[in-house]
């Protein structure tokens, strides 16, 4: 090779290093930024688990939310998210994310387990079924995954397969209870007493603490009628596990068939101190009340009933007969009417509303239902209503049953559901958080001097028009976006005291407020804003026209976190007339005249037509402000919610869509938007947003989810 090709290949050979060494340092680089972003997605994943150990669920939801953004393909952060959402009863939430983490790697055993368990939550009783036969085929020897199968084909009424399973269940746990108890079970439903009662035998002699078989043999001592052994067996049931409603109710039917009336009164107490709306509890309290002669008591219960169900005819009938006992006849005689429109040949009811009117000296009504009684005994006699004997307390009727012959007799389920507890091992803990909460919406958009903190975590709504008014007046206080310094109009209890009389008197509010007309939520801040009105003041009365808005603005911003709507909607008037191409003016405009039309709302002074006239002006605001700056999410939002005022969900609910459309981080709206299919029985969709929602921090959507489901 000559020296020119030598010193040539040579040179190569030079560039080739030194680039090579440019790639090595390269991918080192790329290679360390991937290891960090690995490192802090493991902390994120490892401080949610942290998070979920210690119960705090919604802290823990954020963590894994931000592990899912990072790395939406890792499967831990989605099952972990959904362990938290069913420890919040969000059990439609916690199947999705399972779903999805499943999808990524469908080999881990637990996560069917979980997802089985949610849909059981659901009543999806056919779906957890499939879950566990994954997971018994990753895990043959899983008992708890055997004993949740079995229960969902029991939901099912799939008996003869049940039984087969539990066979193969005795074969391989010969001690546990718990399969001979479900086995009896089975064969309780199938009305075989006998064989029920072997094979209970068989789960007391393992476990004699095993409070569902002694529930179980009760029922059998019901259906044969021997009340003082089911009293017997309930009441170790009861010492086993005291929290149980049904219990209490089935042991009170056991001491009312054997004159223990008093054992049972304290039954149903018991029973509805558990369970305050348990509907068996307090109806049949009612008829034990009227037995005793408590008959006062008794229309309370009764009320109670009929709050719950407002068309439960044969307790509307024995309220009537109550009233008409204790000397109220107007009362009986609406009861009375309410029948008669059901039951237009309900004789016996006329001839007790005819006497009623007969009492008020309403002789002609009397007259007309008396003659409506001659009339029907030209064809057919009227029966007698027979006397309260000890023979009819012991007569048991179905819920369901409509039969104002019956209308004295204790009433049960139509069918008797045994309440099973499905078993899901985790290495969680699970405290469910209960929180009461109003399922009122989240209030609108709105200016404010202080930052949104909805409680897990501080985020900005962020709104060109604002930051360009913040950016063209540096010097004049920050102005945000928040729903939530109206907060109090909605009947939060945020634990601010009210305003103190010289607040009320301050020279700044001109005399408007008073105090014993204002809500609660007045908070330190209210000094600061107040003072922050007199200077704004100040300057508004040495500014030429041409810079007033900004200063304008800001004073009606603060004379709306004081409540003072007419001097904040003064302000935004003048504002909007000296400068047109703002949005803002017109926004806080319209939040303020809804608040106006909400606060005066009072069925004394203000009626339907005249809210909806009002909100019909603010939607003609928000409308204005949506043509000035169409693709704002948080002016739809807040049309949504005046929607939601006039009762229009339809719309309400296709302006949420639309702001989530623009936005769809905006939590409010997700809330919003599922309270509103709430109320037009969109179930489904509904929760879903509800735990979007909540995924995003607003935690008081998990409370929804749980007092929906529960009622």
């Amino acid at each position: 090779m000559t020296k020119e090709g030598l010193g040539c290949l040579m040179y190569r050979c030079h560039i080739v290093a030194k680039y090579r060494r440019h790639i090595v340092a390269s991918l080192l680089f790329f290679s360390l930024i991937s290891a960090s972003a690995q490192f802090k997605t493991d902390r994120l994943i490892i401080t949610g688990r942290n998070a979920l150990y210690y119960e705090d669920y919604v802290l823990s939801i954020q963590y894994f939310n931000q592990a899912i953004n990072a790395k939406p393909y890792l499967y831990e952060p989605w099952f972990y998210r959904g362990v938290a959402k069913f420890y919040l009863d969000d059990f439609m939430g916690a199947e999705s994310d399972v779903t999805e983490a499943i999808k990524l790697n469908p080999y881990i055993n637990n996560m069917y387990e979980l997802r089985g368990v949610c849909r059981i939550r659901q009543q999806k009783y056919a779906d957890a079924i499939d879950d566990y036969n994954h997971t018994l085929r990753l895990d043959p020897y899983n008992q708890g995954n055997w004993y949740n199968r079995i229960l969902c084909r029991i939901e099912l009424k799939d008996y003869q397969q049940a039984l087969c399973e539990l066979d193969t269940m005795i074969t391989r746990w010969k001690k546990f209870p718990d399969a001979y108890t479900l086995k009896a079970e089975i064969h309780l439903q199938q009305k075989d007493t006998l064989e029920a009662d072997k094979w209970l035998d068989k789960s007391l002699e393992l476990n004699p603490y095993n409070g569902e078989a002694w529930t179980a043999r009760a029922m059998i001592a019901f259906t044969r009628k021997k009340w003082k052994d089911a009293d017997s067996y309930l009441s170790k049931a009861i010492h086993l596990k005291p929290q149980t409603t049904g219990n209490y109710i089935n042991r009170a039917i056991a001491r009312v068939n054997t004159n223990n009336l008093r054992g049972a009164m304290a039954d149903y107490d018991m029973a509805i101190s558990l369970d305050p709306d348990n509907f068996l509890a307090h109806y049949n309290r009612g008829l034990l009340r009227v037995q005793v002669g408590d008959d006062n008591r008794a229309i309370d219960d009764f009320d109670f009933i009929i709050n719950l169900e407002p068309d439960n005819l044969m307790a509307i009938y024995n309220r009537a007969l109550l009233h008409d006992k204790t000397g109220n006849p107007r009362a009986a005689i609406n009861d009375y009417s309410k029948l008669i429109e059901a039951f237009p040949n309900f004789w016996a009811g006329l001839a007790a509303r005819a006497r009623c009117y007969r009492q008020l000296g309403m002789t002609a009504k009397a007259e007309l239902d008396e003659f409506r009684i001659f009339k029907a005994q030209m064809d057919k006699h009227i029966g007698i209503q027979p006397r309260w004997t000890k023979s009819k307390t012991r007569q048991l009727r179905k819920r369901s049953e409509i039969d104002f012959s019956k209308y004295d007799q204790i009433v049960v389920e139509d069918e008797e559901q045994p309440v099973h507890e499905f078993k899901y091992k985790s290495e969680y803990r699970g405290r469910i958080q209960h929180r009461q909460v109003d399922d009122d919406f989240m209030p609108m958009y709105a200016l404010s001097f202080r930052q949104y903190d909805n409680g897990v975590k501080t985020y900005q709504a962020f709104s060109e028009d604002i930051e360009r008014l913040n950016a063209s007046s540096p010097d004049l206080p920050h102005l945000y976006l928040n729903c939530d310094n109206l907060y109090p109009l909605q009947g939060k209890d945020d634990g601010i005291n009210p305003p103190t009389e010289e607040v009320t008197k301050s020279p700044s509010l001109g005399g408007r407020l008073r105090g014993g007309e204002l809500c609660s939520g007045w908070g330190k801040e209210v000094g600061s804003i107040l003072t922050l009105i007199d200077t704004l003041t100040q300057k508004i009365e040495t500014t030429a026209l041409a810079k007033l808005p900004p200063l304008l603005i800001r004073r009606a911003a603060a004379y709306t976190a004081v409540y003072d709507f007419d001097a904040a909607i003064n302000d935004l008037i003048v504002c909007q007339q000296l400068d047109t191409t703002s949005v803002l003016p017109v926004w806080q405009k319209a939040v303020c005249e809804a608040y106006t039309a909400t606060v005066n709302r009072k069925p004394s002074n203000v009626n339907h037509q005249t809210l909806t006239l009002a909100l019909g002006g603010v939607i003609a605001d928000i409308n204005i402000a949506i043509s000035k700056s169409p693709d704002n999410p948080y002016l739809y939002y807040n049309r949504g919610n005046i929607h939601a005022m006039q009762g229009n969900y339809t719309q309400a609910i296709a302006d949420y869509t639309r702001a989530i459309e623009i936005n769809p981080a905006i939590p409010e709206a997700y809330y919003n938007r599922g309270l509103a299919r709430l109320r037009t029985s969109s179930h489904d969709p509904a929760i879903e947003d509800l735990s979007t929602a909540g995924e995003l921090g607003l935690y008081k959507a998990y409370a929804v989810i749980k007092q929906h489901t529960k009622r």
